[in-house]
């Protein structure tokens, strides 16, 4: 690693690592360029609660310019990355190139349905906020056309399933079954809402595999409280659009099924070397590096290192994205200072996650716990780290609202346009 000034860092992906790593870089002597699909950061970890009509998608959205409003090394690029060639050090995108000096990967993961092409086309994933309005607007508009359906539509309709019982997964099945009871019944009082399952399944034996024993057996008891049907050590074998065969020979008709069940590293084409990637993930060193090259680097849930507490690389989650993005760019700076660069190592803060009202798991290096305080030191964390006030406050009010009245305002349907393509041609003027 070596930095000159004036050099130009071009950082592809604003999620949480690019991001940080861009504010890192704020006052350094070096330009930085972003590039990104999308003009705006989405906080993912509320993605749950747009798909279940609990807050807008404004509320967790930043765009760029606006987040990086007076940075005078910044640039931004809204545009798809379709290759890099790094002997030329270009990146190829559909809005033509951008040159770099030191390239930074920062692109996340997107939903991995392992080779499954039917569940590629009939399921609903949700990484990004797209995905997330989409499952919002087809509930949301399933029921308005409820009331005309046939008695087979209505079977199908009356079933959600969610797949995958991690963190997005449980939320998201909490969330449903609390719109399910609380304000569903209140807009469609001629539908009886008795009959509708929202079914959770999980290939493994327990909900929060990943969390202690206390936090899989409190989520599971909480879910099932709401109402959720929880079933473990079961496989969903295939999905059409109208039924879910599971791999205990179970058939359950339903319209929507969302897939939560894994995620791929989004690789860009041009560092693709199979020794260099490892479960969909760039190869890095302690310092980010990716293997074998000496200006291109990987961050967050794209990145995989090896590191003495975490033999098979760290967990993709925010806090790892982060503070690496914070380190790379504070050893960019060291650089810069011709100073010692310092290596990464995760700091493992805990885990958590929220299943409903007054009901969440929680668990911290130390100390263990569920329930209200679970639920408050949830909603308190999350808070803390939405980008604005504006947006933190717009948040607490909108919860402190569905708390009070369990209701809220924001089940619009948003559908695009369609547009026309074929206009006989004596229509045109």
């Amino acid at each position: 690693m070596k930095i000159k000034p004036n050099d130009r860092i071009v950082i592809i992906g604003g999620g949480f690592a690019g991001m940080q790593l861009v504010k890192t870089l704020k006052k350094a002597p070096v330009r930085v360029t972003l590039i990104d699909k999308q003009n705006f950061h989405s906080f993912q970890p509320l993605l749950y609660q747009v798909a279940s009509a609990r807050i807008e998608p404004a509320s967790i959205s930043f765009p760029f310019r606006k987040v990086f409003q007076g940075y005078k090394n910044f640039d931004f690029r809204m545009a798809e990355v379709d290759k890099i060639d790094t002997v030329q050090k270009v990146v190829f995108t559909n809005d033509g190139q951008v040159k770099y000096d030191h390239l930074v990967i920062a692109t996340g993961c997107t939903t991995n349905f392992f080779g499954n092409d039917d569940l590629k086309r009939y399921t609903l994933p949700m990484k990004e906020m797209s995905e997330a309005i989409e499952i919002r607007n087809r509930v949301l508009l399933d029921f308005e056309h409820f009331a005309n359906a046939t008695a087979e539509e209505k079977e199908r309709l009356m079933n959600l399933v969610i797949v995958g019982a991690g963190a997005t997964g449980v939320e998201l099945s909490g969330a449903f079954a609390e719109l399910k009871n609380d304000i569903l019944p209140k807009d469609y009082p001629k539908v009886d809402f008795s009959g509708m399952d929202i079914i959770l399944l999980e290939g493994g034996p327990h909900t929060l595999g990943n969390m202690s024993e206390e936090s899989k057996k409190h989520s599971q008891k909480y879910l099932e409280e709401l109402g959720v049907r929880v079933k473990t050590n079961v496989i969903l074998k295939s999905y059409d659009g109208n039924k879910a065969v599971l791999s205990n020979g179970e058939v359950i008709p339903c319209k929507n099924l969302i897939w939560s069940a894994g995620v791929s590293g989004n690789i860009i084409h041009g560092i693709t070397a199979s020794e260099n990637i490892v479960r969909n993930r760039y190869v890095v060193d302690r310092y980010n590096r990716i293997k074998d090259s000496e200006n291109i680097y990987a961050l967050g849930d794209v990145a995989y290192m090896e590191t003495p507490l975490y033999p098979k690389g760290h967990p993709q989650v925010a806090n790892v994205a982060i503070n690496q993005g914070k380190n790379l760019g504070e050893n960019f700076v060291r650089s810069l200072n011709e100073k010692p660069l310092k290596s990464y190592e995760y700091k493992d803060l805990g885990m958590m996650a929220t299943i409903g009202k007054n009901k969440a798991v929680v668990d911290l290096k130390h100390l263990k716990f569920q329930g209200f305080f679970a639920w408050v030191t949830w909603m308190f964390l999350h808070l803390m780290l939405i980008l604005s006030v504006r947006n933190k406050l717009i948040i607490f009010i909108n919860w402190a609202w569905a708390y009070i009245t369990k209701d809220t305002s924001l089940r619009l349907i948003f559908s695009p346009k369609k547009v026309e393509n074929d206009i006989p041609a004596e229509n045109h003027q």
